[in-house]
């Protein structure tokens, strides 16, 4: 992989089960990224278990069982390279727990490809991923109607689906000029690397090729830096690594970092990427790193690693602007659920709703309405039950979005407009 090509951090979002496995799998493959004895391997396994056909999503979840076994520190992340870009795949699953990986996997995409699958559509998933992508700052998206193999490769199938979508772009405020569709079988191949005879009648781009015309991602701001932790481990001959991905600035051996809200410090004295130890890290690095110091007890997920002299700020209250997506009810002063923001997960209580906005244009509709529903847009105060570490996302946006669960379900997604720090 040469490192003058620009990169690009690409999220692989949509429903469970319409086939983000399987795509991935069949971008790595027709990008050369996979050796075909891998696939060859997977084959063989899969046609033994019965299950001929399913080597792509097979080379997919065998990773995944690998990232599980711990044999790897680059969590959930698969790059490939194109004429333009290499792009890393930031793994976004579909299951239940999936918008926890969403809001501190989204909020590292540049861009996203969301996969809807042409003989399902629109599936609650594909509502929740779109709404979270667009409130965490995903500005282009490319839309894989996969799976056209299943319907014959209607036409009319694939329209319907287009149409459905777009509807639901609009719902959320999302640009649709910045959206192509393309109609896919990740299964079979078709319109991922070359165009497929199967489709006659589209005369779009294949993936890889929309893949190539994003534009080029901003270079992150010179911002402090910021490392949100993911996990500590405990490894023999090391001691405590604390595994994350630099979200903002650089960190060098020897630098003084401080983790917050945990509010302890020490000097970094090894920083390990891809299994090899490097000299710094820079944004978009997935590290684990070693600190003097500091014990595995000392620090946990959630925390946010920052220089010692100018460490991350820890909120005692924070005021934030909210999209509200789904709530049985209603939701008033005095609501408690959990705010999930990169890496942390804490309970938080909505202290007051200040205002409520006008979700299209913008402007306040009602100062401190007596609360808030789905399909709102409002700015609220949030005391954080327990310490967290967030930023104002106009000064580190990286650090400045979050979800709203409770139920099971992402109740709203929102960015932080300003932090009253802990003393």
């Amino acid at each position: 992989m040469s490192t003058d090509t620009p990169h690009q951090n690409l999220a692989i979002i949509g429903h469970v089960d319409h086939g983000k496995s399987t795509l991935v799998g069949r971008l790595l493959y027709e990008t050369g990224s996979v050796p075909e004895h891998v696939i060859e391997q997977h084959r063989e396994e899969a046609v033994e278990k019965g299950k001929g056909g399913f080597e792509f999503a097979y080379v997919m979840d065998n990773l995944a069982e690998e990232r599980e076994r711990g044999v790897t520190i680059d969590i959930a992340h698969q790059e490939f390279s194109t004429e333009t870009y290499n792009f890393t795949i930031v793994d976004t699953p579909g299951h239940r727990d999936f918008v926890k990986n969403m809001i501190t996997g989204a909020s590292q995409a540049d861009h996203a490809v969301l996969v809807v699958a042409a003989d399902d559509g629109v599936a609650p998933q594909t509502q929740e991923h779109v709404f979270l992508g667009r409130t965490l700052g995903i500005n282009e998206l490319v839309i894989a109607v996969n799976k056209m193999d299943l319907v014959d490769y209607k036409e009319s199938t694939y329209d319907e689906v287009v149409n459905e979508v777009t509807q639901l772009l609009q719902q959320v405020q999302f640009d649709t000029g910045d959206a192509s569709f393309i109609p896919v079988s990740a299964f079979e191949g078709d319109n991922v690397a070359e165009s497929s005879e199967n489709t006659d009648w589209y005369g779009g781009e294949t993936l890889l090729e929309a893949l190539n015309d994003l534009p080029e991602p901003e270079p992150p701001s010179d911002a402090p830096l910021r490392l949100p932790i993911q996990d500590v481990y405990t490894i023999d001959g090391i001691g405590t690594v604390p595994v994350g991905r630099v979200e903002t600035g650089v960190v060098n051996t020897g630098d003084n970092v401080s983790f917050q809200p945990s509010n302890v410090s020490g000097e970094v004295k090894t920083i390990e990427m891809h299994h090899e130890e490097v000299p710094k890290a820079e944004p978009g690095d997935n590290v684990g790193f070693n600190a003097r110091g500091i014990g595995k007890d000392d620090i946990r997920r959630g925390d946010v690693v920052g220089p010692a002299d100018d460490p991350p700020t820890v909120a005692e209250t924070f005021q934030a602007q909210i999209v509200v997506m789904q709530h049985p009810s209603v939701i008033t002063a005095g609501y408690t659920p959990v705010l999930h923001a990169h890496t942390a997960q804490v309970a938080g209580t909505i202290e007051s709703i200040d205002q409520k906005i006008d979700p299209s244009s913008g402007e306040v509709a009602e100062e401190e309405p007596d609360f808030i529903k789905s399909g709102d847009a409002a700015v609220v105060t949030i005391r954080p039950q327990k310490p967290l570490s967030i930023e104002p996302s106009s000064e580190i946006p990286e650090l400045g979005s979050f979800a709203i669960r409770d139920m099971g379900q992402t109740i709203a997604a929102g960015k932080v407009l300003g932090v009253t720090g802990r003393d």
